[in-house]
């Protein structure tokens, strides 16, 4: 038996715990620690060669302890909002009474055509050439020309593309609603809200809160609207009209402006209204009256919100890489899919957003993955209308960019 008096020692660095973090030592340091051990125990004579059964001995307790020492490292990360994932992040996202959202359908703008003054309901059915089953999110009428912007989702769900002119067919007859198409392409769905979009939203929502503030209509409308892909407010605090962003967008004076893409009108205008301080002018050119029952007996006060849809932009990228032999036989295919990934932030980084800034160099990483010893990127561009080409590219206050995988171009050039 052991005296439970027995002090226990080994020359192994231990944990420490300190205002920086979790400190753990080399695994080397490790290493000689148990050689130490070893050498305490079976006398100052004994070898010390790692070929030697004691060394390999020590080896192996060292891989042991320093596997440990990583999984404690891990736990520790997952602490940190900034780093945590899975489970971990489901819990910090609790603390805020978020879930993560499930997956979702890829949503795309249609126009659709018809007759003036046709209203096409909220859950009206549109189908892409591919067959899948589009519905509407909001009513909408169609105008004066004899169209309507209409932002549909996919009812099935996951990152399924819906390239230009793909949402073809009128699916359910409606009387007066004669045709539909996308002039861009649709913004892919998830199989389940990543780990940086749903930091990004509880980041967001931590102005719930608070009222009368512009992060508190964007953190409501991310939190509670379903089937939001992206918000973007804005103000024009001055007492004149201003124009703002790259599109020149016009706020008008002393007023404030929310782009939103996706959701259904009912819900933007009613979490606008929960946090949008009272008296102030609105942009946009869509629109909710809200009723306010609360302590109110009818009629009941009447206010008209007013929102901006965002409009997608169809992004272009031209990739030129060197020609090689080594390179795999589907490289073009792979290249595609590793763009795509890093547009929509399937590869564990943020996504391509309204008003943004997107960078070439934000497409390297991805690409240079699939064979790092062989692959050479020459040039790599943007571009909004495929034809004049930059190294990024920025999107304007009323904008959401969207990438069809046919307006990626992959070449491999002798050089």
């Amino acid at each position: 038996m052991t005296d439970e008096n027995t002090n226990y020692t080994t020359a192994v660095p231990a944990v420490t715990f300190s205002k920086t973090g979790l400190l753990v030592p080399d695994e080397v340091d490790i290493l000689n620690g148990r050689l130490t051990d070893f050498s305490t125990a079976l006398g100052s004579s004994m070898g010390t060669s790692l070929t030697s059964p004691q060394g390999q001995l020590a080896m192996s307790d060292s891989a042991i302890i320093a596997d440990k020492n990583d999984q404690l490292l891990a736990i520790a990360n997952q602490v940190n909002a900034d780093y945590s994932s899975g489970r971990f992040q489901d819990a910090i996202g609790r603390v805020y009474f978020l879930d993560r959202i499930g997956a979702t359908g890829t949503t795309v703008t249609g126009t659709c055509s018809g007759l003036v003054d046709t209203l096409i309901p909220a859950g009206s059915l549109a189908q892409d050439e591919a067959g899948y089953l589009y519905a509407s999110l909001s009513d909408a009428t169609i105008g004066a020309a004899g169209s309507v912007d209409v932002v549909f989702q996919n009812l099935t769900t996951g990152p399924i593309g819906c390239p230009i002119g793909a949402l073809s067919k009128v699916y359910k007859a409606i009387p007066g609603w004669s045709g539909v198409t996308n002039r861009a392409a649709g913004v892919p769905g998830n199989n389940e809200e990543s780990r940086a979009d749903f930091e990004h939203r509880r980041r967001n929502s931590v102005a719930n809160n608070a009222r009368n503030t512009l992060n508190a209509i964007r953190g409501e409308i991310l939190a509670k609207v379903p089937n939001v892909v992206d918000v973007y407010v804005t103000h024009n605090p001055t007492p004149v009209d201003r124009q703002v962003g790259s599109s020149k967008y016009t706020l008008k004076k002393n007023s404030f402006y929310v782009g939103v893409y996706g959701g259904k009108a009912e819900d933007i205008a009613d979490a606008i209204w929960r946090k949008a301080p009272p008296g102030v002018d609105m942009n946009g050119d869509s629109s909710y009256t809200i009723a306010d029952t609360d302590g109110y007996e009818p009629p009941y006060p009447e206010y008209v919100i007013t929102w901006q849809g965002l409009k997608p932009v169809s992004v272009s990228v031209r990739v030129i890489l060197k020609k090689s032999e080594y390179l795999p036989s589907d490289i073009t295919d792979q290249v595609k899919g590793k763009v795509i990934a890093a547009f929509n932030g399937a590869d564990g980084g943020n996504r391509a957003r309204a008003a943004a800034a997107l960078a070439a160099g934000r497409f390297y990483a991805g690409i240079y993955s699939i064979d790092p010893s062989n692959i050479d990127i020459l040039s790599l561009a943007l571009s909004r209308d495929g034809n004049a080409f930059s190294s990024s590219l920025q999107f304007g206050i009323d904008e959401i960019p969207t990438l069809d995988p046919n307006n990626i171009s992959v070449k491999l050039q002798e050089v």
